[in-house]
């Protein structure tokens, strides 16, 4: 079964991710049905542009720590999200953590509901935001940044919004995303490639530059003792051995 569900009403493919038994966490799995789906919308012209919106009560809870993808599928499918030639919309109604910040972070337009929840909760388990920050860092105000990256604090929508990580948020996040989708739907794909072009050309200078550094910190840091302990601590619902 794909872990990756899909509708289209009007021009406009709706991608969920569908693994809500895991949180939509990002298993090998869940990268490469996305990463596939994402390649036949891209070549589909029928879609005007991808939502992508989830299961259950996680839009995508971070790394799946029992059968994790490879950095650099995690890389390629967040390129691929940056890169694609029709403009994709995140629609959250529930909480992101961790690698889901990355997904939010790639889409060119991220709504979600008033009571959605955002974390970077890396620092926790004894890793760091590695290959997220690829379009995170680019999209994100730098002082706020600085605090949840170190703290994993977590955050509510409104102040997601406030930082850069979401575009808006509502009580009803559909709503919110009505006047959007009708704005896109109204746009010719011409103009629409070329303009996010125009928006993404600077976080696609980032990939080009720093990928493969960041590839190979993800992966230094996820064969660690400390990760080893941190994850062993939250599969086992415990604190970690440095927690104060």
């Amino acid at each position: 079964m794909t872990p990756i569900g899909r509708t289209r009403a009007r021009g406009v493919e709706t991608l969920s991710l569908d693994s809500a038994a895991t949180r939509n966490a990002l298993s090998a799995a869940l990268v490469g049905g996305l990463a596939d789906a994402l390649a036949e919308c891209a070549a589909d012209t029928g879609v005007r542009a991808v939502v992508l919106t989830h299961t259950g009560g996680t839009f995508c809870a971070g790394a799946d720590l029992r059968d994790p993808p490879r950095p650099d599928a995690v890389v390629g499918l967040l390129r691929q999200l940056v890169a694609l030639d029709k403009p994709v919309v995140a629609r959250v109604t529930g909480h992101v953590r961790a690698g889901g910040l990355g997904l939010l972070a790639a889409c060119d337009i991220a709504a979600a509901a008033s009571e959605a929840t955002f974390a970077f909760t890396e620092v926790r388990i004894g890793v760091a935001p590695a290959v997220i920050s690829l379009p995170v860092i680019p999209r994100a105000d730098p002082r706020a940044l600085a605090r949840y990256y170190l703290t994993g604090e977590c955050i509510d929508a409104a102040e997601a919004t406030r930082i850069g990580l979401l575009t808006l948020a509502g009580d009803d996040v559909d709503a919110a995303l009505a006047p959007v989708l009708d704005g896109l739907r109204r746009a010719s794909p011409q103009g629409l490639a070329a303009a996010k072009r125009l928006l993404t050309a600077r976080v696609l200078e980032t990939f080009d530059r720093e990928a493969a550094d960041l590839t190979a910190l993800s992966a230094r840091l996820f064969s660690s003792a400390q990760a080893r302990d941190g994850m062993t601590a939250f599969l086992e619902r415990r604190d970690a051995p440095w927690v104060l």
